[in-house]
């Protein structure tokens, strides 16, 4: 059954996250420009401001803090608070939006323009050195990035596209993009998205009030309604990585769970989420 996880009003409540070594969720509020986290075991709730609006926070394998995909580029907080930029790359009338760090620990990180317009935004692969490269330059709004158990596929949604692709992948570049997935018997539109153990995708329906989970051929395995109309984006956590987290916007929705983070207990088995190398 369907939980409240984090009763909160985020604007733009995204980018959940299972953290293993800290035994936490974090996610962010993009246009709140807060990082939150939450630890199930003890309920303690965590909030870090930013500068800018902040479109994702991944735990880093170079010790305490995050990546940050912010509105100016990708960029590292340590433990105490002290910010560097990694790839500072301002562009008038565009932020970062949602990213995920690969198997091989590299960030790829997604921006649009603040007015959605299509082609306005990228998708770009960032290592821990800082190197960047644009893998796609065409894109609306770029939302939900995961990978296949195996890693040899990547699936991506530009959400207003009503598409969820999916691509080959080495590890560094994409190839072969193709339909997985059209979301078109819905008013909600795909947004941020997590692929399970068995391979299978799930994805939050924005506008659409639910959580759907797409077979390993693109075929819809299941529908999970949401109260909120909004919901964002999902991850599995817990200890044993089987508890879906769906995070929620409040923008445009007066329901009372609007901007919460909900919780469906035993969803499935997640996989491990990597730090990003850096």
């Amino acid at each position: 059954m369907l939980d409240v996880a984090v009763h909160t009003r985020a604007e733009l409540g995204e980018g959940p996250t299972w953290d293993p070594a800290a035994g936490r969720l974090i996610w962010v509020d993009i246009l709140g420009a807060r990082i939150h986290g939450y630890e199930p075991a003890t309920g303690r709730r965590t909030v870090q401001a930013t500068e800018q609006h902040v479109g994702a926070a991944k735990p880093r394998a170079g010790g305490a803090g995050y990546v940050v995909n912010l509105r100016d580029g990708v960029g590292l907080y340590d433990a105490d608070g002290a910010f560097r930029w990694l790839v500072h790359e301002p562009v008038p009338g565009r932020r970062g939006n949602e990213a995920m760090v690969a198997p091989d620990g590299a960030l790829w990180a997604g921006t649009m323009r603040y007015d959605a317009a299509p082609g306005g935004g990228t998708l770009a692969r960032v290592t821990g050195d800082g190197a960047q490269t644009v893998v796609l330059d065409d894109v609306a709004i770029s939302n939900g990035t995961g990978w296949s158990p195996d890693g040899r596929l990547m699936y991506y949604a530009d959400t207003p596209t009503g598409r969820i692709d999916v691509f080959d992948t080495d590890g560094a570049g994409l190839a072969g993009r193709r339909l997985f997935a059209a979301v078109e018997d819905t008013p909600g539109t795909p947004d941020g998205l997590c692929v399970d153990a068995e391979g299978y995708v799930w994805v939050a329906l924005w506008d659409g009030a639910a959580v759907r989970r797409y077979a390993p051929d693109g075929a819809l395995d299941r529908t999970v309604d949401v109260p909120v109309r909004r919901p964002t984006s999902c991850a599995f956590g817990g200890p044993e990585l089987t508890d879906l987290y769906v995070t929620s916007s409040s923008l445009d929705d007066a329901h009372p769970l609007a901007g919460s983070v909900l919780v469906l207990p035993d969803a499935g088995r997640g996989l491990p989420q990597p730090p990003f190398a850096g």
